[in-house]
């Protein structure tokens, strides 16, 4: 199979290798120049992945007509609030059998559109083929192929079958759903959840509290994921639970990373400018606090990270105002 992966990242390069080793005409696209020519002379990627050789068979290219020539199949992993600029970007080279698997979580935070609603609404003209892929799985540990399980969720069964077939590895397990809505946007509020533990574990808090906040941060995005046409169940699976506990619990979490630093005092603006990838959920929690104003959709954790980020809220005050609420059934 001919798949092209847009976007030259962590998760993007992962993806990418696995598919080359899987022996697939697997091309990734890049934006820079200096990126291109370390993997094409060293096969390593030494910005997001150093220290892993990629497969020898994996193209590289900052040419978009030459990574789409020929492929029907198409991985998008840049980040989410950049995701209709690359479609965009790709319209004329995608075919009108082309499937698009999106492997971004979040929420477009202009439109408040999800990944699908971006993509239906940016590839109108050719009504492409949706998947999305989810769920608990750090690149560092995929492309060291330890054991992992995500979901693709496709409202096509036979591309879902075609891509479930193509990604799937020894190590690298891939369950299919056709709630795509569900698993988007476990996908997206598991990072808000996230920066909210960050925040418990950098205040010293134990486990009793990261506990809670995955429970409560697990209702809240049922609540707000059934508002918006996702099955309550597909959050108990991995794109809703799978995700968030290894979001809240792992130290490879970019977004519990933020919480902890903002725990720690640091500024937001800081922590961001010396990150090297993108934390989603800074930028999701901006669009959940929209959504829930306009859906009127109670979402106390989520309201307090967003206060935390944006109003410059003390951390701690944040933490009396959720345990001092009104008291109420669960």
């Amino acid at each position: 199979m001919k798949i092209a992966v847009l976007g030259g990242g962590s998760w993007g390069t992962t993806l990418a290798d696995l598919l080359a080793k899987k022996g697939h005409d697997a091309r990734l696209w890049v934006r820079e120049q200096a990126v291109m020519n370390e993997i094409r002379t060293t096969r390593e990627n030494s910005w997001y992945l150093p220290g892993r050789k990629l497969a020898d068979n994996l193209e590289v290219s900052t040419d978009a007509a030459a990574v789409a020539d020929g492929v029907r199949h198409f991985v998008f992993a840049v980040p989410c609030q950049f995701i209709r600029n690359a479609y965009q970007r790709y319209l004329k080279y995608l075919p009108k059998n082309a499937v698009i698997i999106c492997a971004s979580k979040g929420i477009e935070l202009d439109s408040l559109m999800t990944m699908s609603q971006v993509c239906e609404d940016a590839l109108a003209a050719i009504k492409p083929r949706f998947a999305m892929l989810s769920g608990p799985s750090f690149a560092y540990e995929v492309i060291r192929e330890m054991p992992t399980a995500v979901t693709l969720a496709c409202k096509d069964k036979k591309a879902a079958k075609e891509v479930q077939e193509a990604l799937s590895t020894s190590y690298f397990r891939v369950y299919t759903s056709t709630d795509v809505r569900g698993v988007e946007l476990g996908g997206a509020i598991k990072n808000i959840i996230a920066i909210a533990a960050g925040v418990a574990d950098g205040l010293g808090f134990g486990g009793n509290a990261r506990a809670a906040l995955i429970t409560r941060g697990l209702s809240e995005m049922s609540r707000l994921g059934k508002a918006m046409g996702g099955e309550r169940q597909t959050f108990m699976g991995l794109s809703g639970m799978g995700d968030l506990v290894l979001t809240c619990t792992g130290d490879l979490s970019r977004n519990r990373q933020v919480g902890l630093r903002l725990a720690k005092g640091q500024k937001l603006l800081d922590i961001l400018a010396e990150m090297k990838m993108v934390a989603e959920g800074v930028k999701t929690t901006e669009a959940v606090h929209a959504l829930c104003g306009k859906l009127g959709i109670d979402m106390p954790l989520s309201e307090q990270v967003y206060a935390i980020l944006y109003k410059d809220k003390d951390p701690s005050e944040a933490v009396y105002e959720l345990m001092t609420r009104s008291l109420k059934d669960e």
